[in-house]
């Protein structure tokens, strides 16, 4: 692309790689910066440590466009610098932004005054505007810094980062009109652009996740209630898709709980800014102990059935969160061999080891069929496509037992039933619920 700026990305965790990518597959000449030398000859080699659908084919036809340094200097010739560190989060969904300050840092030591800076970097109300205000504030102009909401989806990330729906930028000053480089790289994305003050862009960001996890809470409950009164769920959900209220796109899919990290964090800041400030924000509360609730259901149908047994083994399908992503933060299928600690246990994921997971309980199969060898439960945690293949006749000649969790429907359920399994799902009346409600 002729004549367009030079991107530098700093940080090169989900988002930065993510993120750097989708600039070069749009034209621009990328410079993408991480300290570590290793991590940089993987991107070199078209071999990202994270798994997205498209990435490693992008990776290879914009190798051309694409300069993975680990030396911040890299950066010097850089008009616009995005900062890209994904935060890390604790499992009581607290942020530690130590990384990004001294990321932050590190860059002015290698950029004029007048290069733009904006944090993709996920940020607290009041972050970006402590840099340029206050006693110490830094050195770039507050109309080259600005922090931009990203809205990437695990395992639809690189998709969301070149097809974006909107833009949310904040701006020291709102008012005034986004130009230069920044505004053209923005301007080849073709889709609107909404300027705000810092503080509510970083507030976006939340809030698009609060609705999100409205959404969530509200479908699992009703999924529920659905599945104690012999209704089904998934004759309801296309009900309110066409009203025009909800939508065609709402979260309407049952699910055990908020898995990942970003759902959590927001929900953390939002319920530490209300107690700081004094505003009323118990539906926080309220939200994360249903999540709780929830990412224990498989938990709750599979202790009575192993209660009798002296030795249980239970098969588990699928340790990342979701599926199209590696990543395991609360996921509901280690959640589950987390608290299976007194049973034996085999599992496999396409694309998880067991890892930091592992037990001395815990066995790591090579395929799904091995996993269910003599096992007296089944519970699919992740919707992988490839569990859609297995077949459930072999299935059933290998496995001891007779129970399947599946809380997202990935199995035929009429031929799971057909077979004699006692098949659980989401949203669906348990085989003795259905003969009450015919009856």
């Amino acid at each position: 692309m002729s004549g367009s700026p030079v991107i530098g990305f700093a940080g090169l965790s989900h988002l930065g790689i993510v993120s750097s990518v989708a600039a070069a597959a749009k034209g621009f000449e990328v410079v993408a910066y991480d300290a570590d030398a290793s991590l940089c000859e993987q991107l070199r080699t078209a071999q990202p440590p994270i798994v997205e659908p498209e990435l490693d084919d992008l990776i290879a036809q914009h190798s051309e466009r694409l300069v993975f340094a680990s030396s911040a200097k890299a950066l010097a010739s850089c008009e616009v610098i995005f900062v890209t560190l994904d935060v890390p989060v604790d499992v009581d969904g607290y942020s530690d932004l130590t990384g990004v300050r001294q990321l932050f840092d590190q860059i002015l030591q290698h950029v004029k005054a007048e290069t733009t800076i904006v944090f993709l970097s996920q940020l607290p109300p009041g972050f970006t505007r402590s840099l340029v205000s206050g006693e110490n504030p830094c050195r770039i102009r507050p109309d080259r810094l600005f922090c931009q909401v990203e809205t990437l989806i695990f395992g639809r990330a690189v998709e969301r980062a070149l097809c974006p729906e909107r833009f949310i930028v904040g701006c020291a000053d709102p008012q005034v009109p986004l130009v230069g480089p920044y505004a053209d790289f923005l301007q080849v994305f073709g889709c609107p652009v909404l300027p705000m003050r810092y503080e509510s862009a970083e507030l976006a960001k939340i809030s698009i996740n609060m609705f999100l996890v409205s959404s969530v809470t509200t479908t699992n409950t009703l999924a529920e209630v659905c599945a104690a009164v012999g209704a089904e769920w998934a004759e309801i959900a296309p009900a309110l898709r066409l009203d025009a209220r909800i939508g065609p796109k709402a979260y309407l899919d049952p699910g055990l709980g908020l898995g990942g990290t970003n759902l959590l964090r927001d929900l953390v800041t939002i319920r530490e800014l209300a107690s700081e400030r004094g505003t009323h924000a118990e539906v926080v509360e309220t939200w994360l102990r249903d999540s709780a609730y929830r990412r224990d259901w498989a938990r709750r149908l599979v202790e009575p059935e192993l209660a009798s047994l002296d030795e249980g083994l239970v098969a588990v399908w699928g340790l990342a969160y979701k599926v199209g992503t590696g990543s395991t933060r609360h996921s509901p299928g280690c959640a589950l061999v987390e608290s299976l600690a007194e049973m034996q246990v085999r599992v496999y994921d396409p694309k998880v080891r067991l890892g930091g997971v592992a037990g001395s309980n815990l066995f790591d199969a090579s395929s799904a069929l091995e996993a269910v060898q003599g096992a007296d439960v089944l519970a699919v945690m992740t919707p992988w496509p490839e569990f859609k293949t297995v077949a459930l006749e072999s299935v059933r000649n290998v496995m001891r037992g007779r129970l399947i969790l599946d809380p997202y429907g990935v199995l035929d359920e009429r031929q799971c039933r057909s077979l004699g399994f006692v098949y659980h799902t989401l949203g669906t009346p348990a085989p003795s619920e259905l003969h009450v409600a015919s009856s």
